[in-house]
């Protein structure tokens, strides 16, 4: 059995079209998406392109020195104290972080 389901769309004079919801809604595509358009045997195959993974610069210059640290001073290293970690949830307990959420502008 087949998963096949057909939908079409108009090109505009400017050769620009709608991505109709059921494709979005197929390849969980949201707004500045990028599409990828696979010609096969005549067909064109559309699937959503996953966005590239850019590191921080910030952050990956402070993870080399902290492993460069550690590196040098592996003694230096100190476990964190119960009380502290009590003491942090309890100040936490109630923030509700949605990490997958997008980060408003001015962050």
């Amino acid at each position: 059995m087949s998963n096949e389901l057909a939908v079409e769309s108009s090109l505009t004079d400017r050769y620009q079209t709608t991505v109709p919801e059921l494709v979005r809604l197929a390849l969980g595509l949201g707004k500045r998406d990028k599409l990828q358009y696979t010609i096969v045997d005549g067909s064109v195959v559309v699937t959503r392109v996953a966005p590239a993974v850019k590191e921080d610069p910030v952050l990956g210059k402070f993870l080399r020195f902290l492993e460069k640290d550690i590196d040098k001073r592996p003694d230096s290293l100190q476990p964190i104290e119960p009380a502290l970690v009590q003491r942090t949830g309890k100040l936490v307990r109630d923030v509700n972080v949605d990490l997958n959420a997008p980060l408003p502008k001015d962050d």
